[in-house]
């Protein structure tokens, strides 16, 4: 029997990465926009308050379970920032562009580069669960100040990793999909539902 899954996001890339992770659990995943529902405030200075608040809304307003993640860069040398105001970095209207100039000019400065991209999953099974299924992932590697590679989406083509001598815009979506921050903590929330 084929449960549904509210994703607390309209985002195309997370709704197709989570329907196919989840689908063999028996999972049909569905974006809240289905079903009117606005995005949720994200107040909260912390990721995983932020991702408990967008699950329970999405499940208290469509009355289903729900899976919101948050997630977001976070510069080591910036004592984690932009972390939660990863999207909104330089601020208002969001754009990519402006983010990526804001981190590199502030890091400029900086002689440690590293920083690690972070995600938490939560699945509320109601509004009111109080027992959240929670799952993390994190993504190490360094900001650099020349972009590379056409993949990915926001701070990606900053963000190389090391070991691989690419950035996270050079790799191929089956590559960043197994080694990214929401691909780890999607693969702990599989476990944890089996």
């Amino acid at each position: 029997m084929t449960k549904t899954l509210i994703l607390a996001s309209n985002n195309a890339g997370k709704l197709k990465e989570f329907g196919q992770m989840l689908a063999p659990l028996g999972f049909d995943v569905r974006p809240q926009g289905e079903f009117n529902v606005p995005e949720a405030e994200e107040p909260h200075p912390t990721f995983i308050e932020n991702a408990l608040a967008k699950a329970r809304h999405a499940a208290r307003l469509t009355g289903l379970p729900a899976l919101a993640d948050d997630s977001g860069i976070c510069a080591n040398a910036l004592g984690g920032a932009p972390g939660v105001y990863s999207a909104r970095y330089a601020g208002e209207p969001k754009s990519d562009a402006r983010n990526n100039e804001k981190l590199i000019a502030d890091l400029a400065a900086q002689g440690d580069k590293s920083a690690y991209y972070y995600c938490v999953l939560v699945l509320v099974r109601h509004a009111d669960d109080p027992q959240p299924v929670i799952a993390e992932g994190r993504w190490n590697g360094e900001v650099i100040a020349d972009p590379r590679g056409q993949g990915g989406f926001g701070y990606d083509p900053y963000f190389l990793l090391p070991e691989l001598g690419k950035t996270a815009a050079e790799l191929s979506a089956e590559e960043k999909n197994r080694l990214s921050h929401r691909g780890q903590a999607l693969r702990v929330l599989v476990e944890k539902l089996r």
